[in-house]
């Protein structure tokens, strides 16, 4: 009963933290107390129930039963158990973050802001807590709703129209193809609950599994495959925060995070790994992996270099995914919290970088770096883990993940992997070299220097060196130094993962 109300907490603290962010929104420095209050809260909660999970428990707690054999049901198991830790973690970060960011930019709305951050961080919690493919379909489509609002966040015409596209692809994939292969699923086996082994095993032919494996994964629209990836640059529109949350914290992890839920539990590891009815997938996520990287060479704008370089990230845990053995399931589960640090980190220096210059094109960044050390330092660190360089923590998911290719006798795949680091490498480090090595351009106009908005809240100068606000600064010092730990440490990530893999 103690366990059960412990992941009832953890779903219900964020809800009660955005109650409390709508009390005091007249109070800027209250609001935002009660939201990094909030978030250490909710991690401490979920962090207890590490040690049961560990131990090979599997808490749960029913809250409704809608038909015999068809409740909603929580259940923490090791992925979810990881996703939720993600998720609650980063949300310390990025609050402090957002504090700087949106006072530092003078953003409206910010009591809107924070208030919808908080339902978002209680649905990915609920998606990661799910015990079944029911919870998991509603928790999703909550996050999914809480978030357009954030997207949509600057009201400007390009915000909506970007708005639009974020909900109609996402709600319609969901809707449209996820939602009739939940059904499908229900009428050929009777439960929906995640079961080891996968609950279609034996149940239905190879043809089936392959049109179910196609609308499950075209129906996760969060994963981001190719053709209907075009939601997650749209989106960047949205405040540096929000994009850091679409990316890193809950929503496209949510999306690979049921993928990895519905091989394991709904088809089978197994299952999948004796057919060759999931070949298609392996080739679609690899060719997601190589196309994106491509675009993302060809974009000025950094944000939107960061999306495509997450769309391709996001096809590396697809494709682990989709090569059904315990490696693959080993290397794109822990590339969720790997490639979480890394990307959050540059998404934070890509708003550091807008609010300390105003710049957000590329080719506007020669010599940056010589007065924001810090964050291009930073920006190195979270390039050096995405590019899966030692010792920080995104060389290890993509170590296992090139062994399982290895594993599965996919040369090919194992291929595909390099080339994407060498392309990660293309896009990733010119920004660096830029920052650093080249002199600065001459200045076209009055407003590109904006030392008269230094301050706290707009700010840290000190001589020549002219950074973001300092809780921008931490945050991203705190992302980056994770990246670091995740290296020192994935051993206990490892041992969380292990009984869902086969792996010793």
């Amino acid at each position: 009963m103690m366990l059960s109300n412990t992941i009832l907490w953890a779903i219900s603290i964020p809800l009660l933290g955005s109650i409390g962010i709508l009390i005091t929104r007249k109070i800027p420095n209250l609001r935002e107390t009660v939201t990094l209050t909030t978030a250490v809260i909710l991690f401490l909660v979920v962090s207890t129930l590490v040690p049961t999970v560990m131990a090979g428990e599997r808490p749960s707690v029913t809250l409704l039963e809608l038909v015999p054999g068809l409740n909603i049901n929580f259940t923490v198991e090791p992925l979810g158990m990881l996703f939720g830790l993600v998720a609650s973690g980063l949300w310390i970060i990025n609050s402090i973050y957002s504090i700087g960011y949106m006072r530092g930019h003078n953003e409206k709305n910010q009591t809107r802001f924070y208030f919808f951050f908080a339902i978002a961080l209680a649905s990915a919690v609920g998606v990661a807590f799910a015990g079944n493919m029911l919870t998991l379909f509603f928790c999703y489509e909550i996050l999914t709703l809480c978030t357009f609002p954030l997207v949509t966040h600057s009201g400007k015409p390009e915000a909506v129209r970007s708005g639009r596209i974020y909900l109609g692809i996402l709600l319609g994939t969901s809707v449209g193809l996820q939602l009739v292969a939940i059904i499908w699923t229900w009428n050929v086996t009777g439960t929906l609950d995640f079961t080891e082994g996968g609950v279609l095993e034996g149940k239905v032919s190879a043809t089936v599994i392959s049109v179910l494996l196609f609308l499950y994964m075209y129906g996760i629209g969060k994963a981001a495959l190719m053709p209907i990836h075009r939601w997650l640059p749209a989106a960047m529109v949205a405040p540096t925060p929000v994009s850091a949350l679409l990316h890193a914290v809950a929503v496209v992890k949510a999306g690979v995070f049921t993928v990895l839920k519905v091989i394991i539990y709904i088809f089978g590891v197994d299952t999948l790994a004796c057919i060759s009815e999931d070949n298609w997938l392996m080739y679609i996520a690899a060719f997601t992996l190589i196309a994106s990287s491509c675009v993302a060479l060809t974009k000025d704008n950094l944000k939107a270099r960061l999306a495509y370089s997450t769309i391709s990230q996001l096809s590396y845990i697809v494709l682990g995914a989709a090569l059904a053995n315990g490696l693959g399931i080993m290397g794109g589960s822990m590339h969720i919290a790997m490639h979480a640090f890394g990307k959050i980190t540059l998404f934070f220096c890509a708003g550091a970088i807008m609010v300390a210059s105003h710049k957000t094109e590329i080719s506007e960044m020669d010599g940056l770096g010589k007065v924001m050390p810090i964050t291009f330092i930073a920006f190195l660190i979270g390039s050096l883990s995405v590019i899966g360089l030692p010792p920080l923590g995104g060389s290890w998911s993509k170590w296992y993940l090139m062994l399982s290719s290895a594993d599965a006798g996919y040369t090919i795949f194992l291929l595909v992997f390099m080339v994407s680091s060498l392309l990660n490498i293309a896009y990733l480090m010119p920004i660096v070299a830029r920052g650093f090595f080249s002199n600065p351009k001459p200045s076209k106009n009055s407003h590109d220097d904006h030392s008269e908005n230094i301050g706290f809240w707009h700010g840290l100068q000190i001589g020549t060196i002219k950074e973001a606000p300092p809780f921008c600064l931490l945050a991203m010092t705190l992302s980056s130094l994770g990246c670091i730990v995740l290296f020192v440490y994935a051993d206990y990530i490892y041992q969380l993962l292990a009984p869902i893999t086969g792996l010793k």
